[in-house]
């Protein structure tokens, strides 16, 4: 068994492998189809929130055949970070990035030679796919006498036109585990407007556009950049679509041969640009937001459709999450007026230490192993899917992998008596830190650590404390700062959140080391 931090897995696999006779050697070890949604809301299922306004019956369905979270986290309240987080199984702010996210033309952010979820599947004898947004760096060719990008080009305009669209990409989703790759380099507001397919473009970008930030509003547009003549924004949700499709068509015999495979299928929407296409607009009778949503519910059901059209169903372990919490960009305020929360009773949104920022949906269907129906208030957090499939497959990882990865398999398989998750590390946009810990979480900072008000230069004007302290089972809405009563858990936490940061993993095992040094309490940032 691997070393990871839930003991409760070897009673866990024991009870998968008597229920599965011979499923890690043989034929029946599962398919994984990880979906991946981009900044859909937690109140935006309709499972998840009875009230909402936006139908998703495809999703529904999904969770009334498995298990649906309700404790559920990204690590980070905005999408790089949480990818890297996804695929190593390892704290985003471990690496380089310390705050933000890449643009469409920054380098690779994951690390040469460390382990990814689908270079260990690959081992285990899957074949690994990716498919959609990858929006982890790629390693662009320069033209002759140009720069390279840097780091972070989101905002750099000089720089678009810099790369050689005709070379090979370097250091793209094929170096990193994924024997295909067919996608967008990043959200769909980012350049370079043109698909990928393994490590070229499929189309060279030749002209210069932009696209709507929301289809038939005013409002906005995309960055403007290398555009790939024909590429349209509101193609690219049922392209994704169609080639999840085709990709579960073809590898369907391989699979009932006895070689699974692993679809990690990260879909560009909602995010902007809100581009639902014409038989979706105004479906929803609420905002092209939620037409947006429904048509990512169609394309959800389209991949659920294929698995058991092939016959697949049955050994195809589904996972259904999104990268963090509903955008400001989707209207919130306009929503909520119309009676709908996309993010549920969770304060903030996408970008904020709060939980909106990262509480997310996460649904899992294996039908006869994973409990029908069933709804988990444990802790989990989509950092521990790596070692969730290692445990699945009763493998081993290496200690420099996956540092701060726990099982959650216990869960999965509906068993109450596993130990609660040790404590988990939240990350918002700005790069500030909080912890949760129990019921407790500490947030390092004095207002929101992203977009929603109080941000933080505002919380300290008004005289906020430093440090924000929820008890979240008896305040879940992160209203009541508890920092003034509880000093003992502030320093508890705080102490603890030091260890985790210093030790380059929160999991048993020898100490590992972080990319850059860890600034906590964002000193350098003033």
């Amino acid at each position: 068994m691997n070393r990871r931090c839930l003991p409760a897995c070897l009673f866990a696999l024991g009870v998968l492998l008597s229920v599965v006779s011979g499923a890690v050697a043989g034929p029946l070890r599962p398919n994984i189809v990880l979906i991946l949604c981009d900044d859909l809301g937690y109140g935006d299922v309709k499972c998840n929130n009875p009230r909402g306004r936006i139908a998703t019956p495809h999703i529904d369905r999904l969770a009334a055949a498995g298990l649906r979270f309700t404790d559920a986290h990204t690590t980070s309240s905005v999408c790089t970070p949480t990818r890297y987080s996804l695929l190593t199984g390892r704290y985003n702010w471990r690496s380089r990035l310390q705050q933000g996210v890449l643009g469409g033309l920054s380098p690779a952010l994951i690390e040469p030679g460390r382990l990814t979820v689908a270079a260990f599947l690959r081992q285990q004898g899957y074949h690994t796919a990716a498919l959609g947004k990858w929006h982890l760096g790629m390693d662009w060719a320069p033209r002759a006498g140009k720069p390279a990008p840097e780091q972070n080009d989101i905002e750099k305009s000089n720089q678009v036109w810099s790369v050689d669209f005709s070379k090979l990409i370097a250091r793209g989703p094929n170096s990193f585990g994924f024997e295909y790759y067919f996608g967008i380099s990043a959200s769909l507001d980012m350049v370079p407007y043109t698909f990928i397919e393994n490590d070229r473009v499929a189309v060279l970008p030749s002209i210069d556009r932009s696209f709507p930030m929301t289809e038939g509003r005013s409002g906005g547009q995309t960055r403007r950049g290398p555009a790939a003549a024909g590429f349209e924004a509101g193609e690219v949700l049922p392209t994704l679509a169609r080639r999840a499709v085709e990709y579960v068509a073809r590898q369907a015999a391989p699979a009932r041969a006895g070689q699974p495979f692993f679809l990690y299928l990260a879909l560009a929407s909602p995010h902007t640009p809100i581009a639902p296409t014409a038989p979706w607009r105004g479906k929803s009778g609420l905002s092209p937001y939620a037409d947006f949503v429904m048509e990512t519910d169609d394309a959800v059901g389209l991949v659920l459709e294929a698995l058991a059209r092939q016959g697949l169903e049955t050994n195809t372990f589904v996972f259904f999450t999104s990268d963090n919490g509903c955008s400001p960009a989707a209207n919130i305020v306009e929503l909520q007026a119309a009676g709908h929360q996309p993010n549920g009773p969770w304060r903030g949104h996408k970008a904020d230490i709060w939980e909106g920022g990262h509480r997310v949906p996460l649904i899992a269907r294996w039908p006869g192993r994973v409990p029908e129906g069933a709804v988990c208030d444990r802790l989990v957090s989509l950092v521990d899917v790596m070692a969730t499939c290692a445990d699945l497959l009763g493998a081993t990882l290496p200690e420099n992998a996956a540092e701060d990865s726990c099982s959650f398999l216990p869960s999965l398989l509906g068993q109450t008596n596993a130990p609660p998750r040790p404590a988990l590390v939240h990350h918002s946009i700005n790069g500030r830190f909080a912890i949760r810990d129990g019921p407790w979480k500490l947030a390092l900072c004095p207002g929101s650590g992203g977009w929603s008000a109080p941000r933080d230069p505002a919380a300290l004007k008004r005289g906020l404390p430093p440090v924000q302290l929820y008890n979240l089972t008896g305040d879940p809405a992160e209203t009541n700062n508890l920092q003034a009563r509880h000093p003992e858990v502030v320093g508890r936490l705080t102490r603890l959140l030091e260890e985790l940061a210093a030790r380059g993993r929160s999991t048993p095992g020898r100490p590992q080391t972080n990319a850059v040094p860890i600034d906590l309490w964002k000193k350098k940032a003033g």
